[in-house]
């Protein structure tokens, strides 16, 4: 198939979409992929790059990507997001034809984490190129605009409800990464447009040395029982739940929770280890993705942990599929769907989101426990996510709803 994949997040930027073109190309399907400047999650445009201008360049030095200008996300703030969601939809709407006049598709792909404006540009390539369109939700408008706080004006609501009903109509398919997004999105959409598409990563997690991993941090994992929560460090994550476990543990000396990763709460999290003096919460930073599996093969365990909000409980947060295929143990603190899916492939324990007794509870239960049974239930998770998130299979699943 010739597929066009259009998300405004894309390599060197870390999201699930690069593996899903790098293995597309490998399934042998002609893939162009149109995005914008790098610049998630520091909001700063990556070396190399600049805000203006179009660009072209290769990805994995054989797939096309078109790049259009868009404004930096900058250090956060309501009016850089709004500036950063709308450059995208505006660039993209008026250059991506005229950058893509050449090349015809079969199929366009919308990878649709926040926001899903980032649709609107497709809609006039799907006449344009006469090709079927299909949005992958990765997020719930209205719903996350509520439930961040981010829009509280129920007219404004109101008027982003009917934008996503014109945008779900535009679209061949409506692609949900969660068994749980059917009925909200079925509010904007027919039913019958709606498919279960789950997020899914490459399976092959090798936990090769990596020099971008820091020696005293290797050898924090070594030495210690340590519960590593990696991605991003913001306000959908509930960190104050992993701090208040902090000043709860703190009276093990063999015990760590290690937070891999950057965000707009990184420095109220460092904040609180200096007012609290937390050493046994540690913030390393972020690094590679290809040092991730290293750094997974080292934990204990992996944490995951969201905020209680009816939003978060209908969706699987991506690193709940790493995690999985990394075979170790998952403390999971969240609501709905991401822990139906850790106590279903039983590899790990759950507690309620924001429960801060109920996963200290845990973490001692896993940290009492012999290492046989933690690496048991490493193994059932890393069995669970072969039969159900392995992404060479799932992209042959998509191809086949593409068509």
């Amino acid at each position: 198939m010739r597929i066009l994949v259009l998300s405004q997040y894309f390599w060197p930027e870390s999201f699930i979409i690069n593996d899903i073109v790098r293995t597309l190309d490998e399934q042998g399907h002609e893939v162009v992929v149109a995005t914008g400047k790098p610049n998630y999650p520091d909001g700063k445009v990556f070396d190399g790059y600049r805000a203006l201008g179009t660009q072209r360049e290769r990805y994995l030095d054989r797939i096309d990507v078109v790049r259009v200008p868009l404004w930096p996300r900058g250090g956060g703030g309501a009016r850089n997001l709004i500036l950063n969601y709308l450059s995208f939809v505006i660039a993209g709407f008026f250059c991506l034809p005229s950058l893509l006049r050449k090349r015809e598709f079969d199929a366009i792909l919308v990878f649709a984490p926040s926001p899903i404006l980032q649709a609107i540009p497709a809609i006039p390539l799907k006449w344009i190129k006469r090709a079927k369109l299909a949005l992958w939700v990765q997020d719930l408008w209205p719903d996350s605009l509520t439930a961040t706080g981010f829009v509280k004006n129920p007219h404004v609501l109101r008027m982003v409800g009917w934008l996503v009903k014109g945008i779900y109509r535009c679209c061949d398919k409506l692609l949900v990464q969660s068994h749980a997004f059917f009925m909200p999105v079925a509010r904007y959409a027919p039913k019958e447009k709606i498919y279960y598409f789950p997020n899914s990563i490459r399976g092959e997690c090798i936990a090769e040395e990596s020099t971008a991993v820091p020696r005293e941090l290797i050898e924090l994992l070594n030495n210690h029982f340590c519960v590593v929560f990696a991605g991003n460090l913001g306000t959908a994550q509930g960190l104050d739940t992993i701090v208040q476990a902090a000043i709860e543990l703190r009276g093990d000396p063999d015990l760590r929770l290690v937070l891999v990763g950057s965000g707009s709460r990184l420095a109220w999290l460092e904040s609180q280890k200096r007012s609290l003096g937390l050493d046994n919460l540690v913030l390393p930073g972020r690094f590679p993705i290809q040092a991730m599996p290293y750094i997974f093969e080292r934990s204990s365990a992996l944490l995951v942990t969201l905020s209680d909000r009816d939003i978060f409980s209908q969706t699987v947060p991506s690193k709940i599929q790493a995690y999985l295929a990394a075979g170790k143990p998952i403390l999971a603190s969240l609501n709905g769907e991401g822990a139906r899916v850790v106590i279903e492939a039983g590899a790990g324990l759950t507690s309620p989101a924001e429960q801060v007794h109920a996963l200290v509870k845990n973490i001692r239960e896993l940290q009492s426990m012999n290492p046989l049974q933690r690496k048991q239930m490493g193994r059932a998770g890393r069995d669970y996510f072969d039969r159900n998130f392995e992404m060479r299979s799932q992209v042959k699943r998509l191809v086949e709803m593409l068509q």
